[in-house]
């Protein structure tokens, strides 16, 4: 069914895998730092514009997209935590097997400094998001009720 040389193969992919999930997990890193910023520049400034604009259609497309980029922190970077965090682990525990265990440390490390990390990125981006939709729920519902009172003024209704 399968030989040695599959392995071999299947090894040497996986353990090419290591670099660009910790490059992706250090990018994902950044990409939260800037939505904690971007979320405090909304909440202090952002979020009067945009009830005071009108514009609920673009207020709508806006919040989408941040929303979709925090959904995506919060679900790729655990993933790339743990992928993180068994690549290493293979040959970690094969230098525990010839008894070398400055591999087995580094591996370990590397293995628990990328679960934290995208862990960490998950729950920056959990709870933006959810700090997001409250907040954004809230523009759009006085978005619409200011329209609902012009309207009902224009036609000679009260609220």
């Amino acid at each position: 069914m399968f030989d040695g040389s599959t392995f071999g193969v299947m090894h040497a992919l996986v353990s090419y895998l290591l670099q660009p999930v910790i490059w992706l997990l250090l990018a994902l890193t950044a990409l939260a730092v800037i939505e904690v910023f971007t979320l405090l520049t909304e909440r202090a400034i952002g979020l009067k514009r945009w009830r005071n604009s009108g514009e609920i259609y673009a207020f709508e497309a806006l919040a989408e997209r941040r929303i979709e980029r925090t959904d995506f922190l919060t679900r790729i970077a655990p993933m790339l935590g743990l992928m993180g965090t068994l690549i290493p682990l293979g040959p970690g525990l094969s230098a525990l097997g010839e008894g070398d265990l400055s591999i087995l440390t580094t591996a370990m490390s590397v293995a628990f400094d990328t679960t934290v990390l995208g862990l960490l990125v998950g729950i920056i981006g959990f709870v933006v998001g959810r700090l997001r939709r409250r907040w954004y729920e809230q523009v759009l519902s006085s978005m619409e009720h200011s329209i609902q009172v012009a309207e009902n003024q224009i036609s000679g209704n009260t609220v």
